[in-house]
């Protein structure tokens, strides 16, 4: 697990790097926080100060990067020499596909990045739910996921987000902690869904939510929305989540219940 005072100097980090560049940084706190070990993270250090950090981020066969430089120490070489840490980490243990994560207004980023021969792939919009009235929903049945949820969840995974059933039982194997929800979407006909909650410090974010193919279009996935907030905003949490540029059907759905884009974030692929 990573030290109480490395969650420490990262998060400082983190806060000065994004104030400082006006813009918003992933670094994919709900599985730093639950590392097993840090052996996926690099850091260098200057007077006892973490002025460079770089995190991997592991789904199934898929590796993300994602990292930071102290704006007063940038062009020293010191995330060039993590990168390469980080990248031959990569080579060792095998990963098949290399993600690049970089705040989507960030020129320097982008810049490291062609300089290291990696192609952008695709981007993603962060969204925050704004104020709004909701309809009453009702004809859903949201229920904490069970070990015999399993080959439904791997389906979901395989249908709804084309990952390889490798990759997708790998993700669905995983154990979350006590501030996440991982829950079933039920209509009368049977399962149809499933969504994941995240809590961290007043924020609820949204993962994973699916709905089997035969049954978008119906009003599922809206109702489902409708009660994951009103539940999140009745507890005091901010509501968040993700979604690829690209997709205007989820872009369209989250829009009409509310949802903003705030920040977005570019993924650029890389072959080692």
């Amino acid at each position: 697990m990573l030290t109480t005072q490395q969650i420490k100097d990262i998060e400082k980090l983190q806060k000065e790097c994004e104030i400082h560049d006006h813009l918003q940084l992933k670094l994919n706190w709900e599985m730093l926080r639950e590392r097993e070990s840090d052996q996926l993270d690099f850091y260098h250090y200057e007077n006892g100060e973490l002025v460079a950090f770089l995190g991997l981020y592991a789904f199934g066969s898929t590796v993300e990067a994602c990292g930071m430089v102290k704006p007063s120490e940038r062009r020293n070489g010191h995330f060039h020499r993590l990168f390469q840490q980080g990248m031959a980490k990569v080579k060792q243990t095998g990963y098949k596909k290399i993600l690049l994560n970089a705040p989507a207004g960030s020129d320097a980023a982008k810049a490291f990045l062609s300089k290291q021969g990696a192609e952008y792939a695709f981007s993603e919009h962060q969204m925050e739910w704004q104020e709004k009235a909701l309809e009453e929903t009702d004809g859903i049945l949201l229920r904490q996921a069970t070990l015999d949820d399993y080959e439904m969840r791997v389906r979901l995974s395989v249908t709804a987000f084309g990952l390889d059933e490798e990759d997708a039982r790998a993700r669905e194997s995983k154990i979350f902690a006590d501030n996440t929800d991982m829950l079933m979407i039920d209509v009368s006909e049977g399962t149809v869904g499933k969504i994941r909650v995240s809590r961290e410090e007043g924020r609820a974010w949204i993962y994973g939510f699916s709905i089997l193919p035969e049954y978008q279009g119906k009003g599922i996935g809206r109702k489902v929305l409708r009660r994951i907030i009103k539940e999140q905003r009745s507890a005091g949490y901010s509501v968040h989540l993700e979604v690829e540029t690209k997709n205007d059907h989820a872009l369209g759905l989250y829009k009409s219940v509310g949802f903003k884009t705030m920040h977005s974030q570019d993924y650029y692929r890389w072959m080692n």
